[in-house]
């Protein structure tokens, strides 16, 4: 299980650091629901992110390793397909950062935040968790790290269980500086939100650069072993 852990620990920190899921729960925090929709959207990011990994992990788990214990061969041509594709992420990401004296944009429908209901809210923190693009490459390529292992079912599920805990830290943050720190909050939260709004590409950028090379030198590695 160790060995699971190890594997799948660059992708859940590659997960929790995205930056405009953070920016959306700290939004949330500073509306009239804050209390209700902040914690539903964290349950949601949760809930996405654990179900979402037991699904491909039951998908992947006959075929997890072969008969020698290696790794088996598909899980080369997988990391190879994510990190190429994370490349094309971080080339996306590093061209559209935003240059010196240019206003940091923010997707349109963080204005609709003020109006989200705790149902809504709870949607959010699930597509933001897994259908987002960057978020969705990053948990494929963590279960696939811990399916290669060949472990037991019951340690995948401990270890999956350590990536959600280690994904979920961005959003989790900010939640519970709101209840932590009441009225306190507002200042350091609405400083975390633009610093994040302004750096998001260029984090995202080098992230996606770092797991990529990891994972296509991972696949180089299992072709030639």
């Amino acid at each position: 299980m160790g060995e699971a852990i190890g594997q799948l620990l660059p992708f859940a920190v590659g997960v929790a650091v995205s930056p405009m899921p953070i920016v959306a729960v700290v939004l949330m925090l500073v509306t009239r629901r804050a209390r209700t929709n902040g914690p539903a959207f964290l349950v949601g990011w949760i809930a996405g992110i654990a179900i979402l990994g037991a699904i491909l992990l039951a998908i992947a788990g006959p075929a997890s390793a072969s008969d020698d214990g290696r790794p088996a061969a598909w899980v080369d041509w997988l990391k190879l397909v994510l990190g190429l594709l994370l490349l094309l992420v971080a080339a996306r990401q590093w061209r559209g950062r935003p240059h010196e004296g240019d206003e940091a944009a923010t997707p349109k429908w963080m204005g609709a935040l003020d109006a989200f209901t705790p149902a809504k809210a709870l949607g959010g923190g699930v597509v933001l968790g897994t259908v987002n693009p960057k978020n969705l490459l990053l948990i494929v390529g963590g279960a696939a790290a811990v399916a290669q292992t060949g472990v037991s079912t019951g340690d995948q599920v401990i270890a999956w269980a350590v990536f959600t805990l280690i994904a979920s830290l961005g959003v989790g943050a900010p939640v519970v500086i709101f209840f932590a720190l009441g009225d306190r909050a507002a200042k350091l939260l609405d400083e975390l939100k633009t610093w994040l709004a302004r750096n998001n590409t260029a984090i995202m950028a080098v992230l996606c650069l770092i797991i990529a090379v990891k994972l296509v030198g991972d696949a180089i590695t299992g072709f030639s072993s």
